[in-house]
């Protein structure tokens, strides 16, 4: 975490590490009013927290859900709440490509992710700014790698290389959409 502050501690950038559960109201708005007085203002959020808790939707029960929609729809919920009043340049929520197209065993991800989907449409419809970025599987970094296998290949798509992953993140942030779908098809 130390080198990444470093690197990006250039050109007057502030970049801190900061710990608080994003699922919990109270630690969310405590972690935005500490920054907040601290004198540097808060500019941008991007929201990329996560849990998977995969299986067959009619084995699934309702913590199987809460757990996963604790971080997503709660975290991101939150954010949106303590968000009102900050002039942002930014908010975007790191979603997933099972929003859109489903994945067996993520009911309860895909709809906590479609959620977050929603809430960017909302902002957006308020001139609040916000983008939901609809990602595939990263190589290298995130949930798809930590889980191990390659699920989505044999439908043709590829995992996103973790530099090209951050370009398209840059170039997203100047788009005018709530929603952006990011996934390497070889369609063929």
């Amino acid at each position: 975490t130390a080198a990444v502050i470093d690197r990006l501690s250039v050109d007057g950038v502030v970049a801190r590490y900061c710990r608080a559960d994003i699922s919990d109201a109270d630690d969310t708005a405590r972690l935005l009013r500490e920054l907040g007085e601290s004198g540097v203002p808060v500019k941008g959020i991007i929201h990329a927290a996560g849990v998977l808790v995969d299986g067959i939707l009619l084995q699934q029960d309702w913590d199987d859900f809460s757990r996963v929609f604790g971080p997503k729809v709660q975290g991101s919920a939150n954010l949106h709440d303590c968000a009102e009043g900050l002039d942002l340049d930014y908010l975007v929520l790191f979603s997933s490509a099972s929003a859109v197209l489903g994945s067996p065993g993520q009911a309860n991800y895909a709809a906590a992710n479609a959620f977050m989907d929603s809430l960017s449409h909302y902002r957006r419809s308020r001139d609040a700014p916000c983008l939901s970025i609809n990602w595939g599987p990263w190589s290298d970094v995130g949930m798809a790698e930590s889980i191990g296998g390659d699920r989505w290949s044999s439908g043709g798509v590829r995992k996103i290389d973790p530099t090209r992953g951050m370009e398209l993140l840059e170039a997203g942030l100047s788009s005018a959409s709530a929603q952006l779908v990011v996934i390497p098809v070889e369609w063929s």
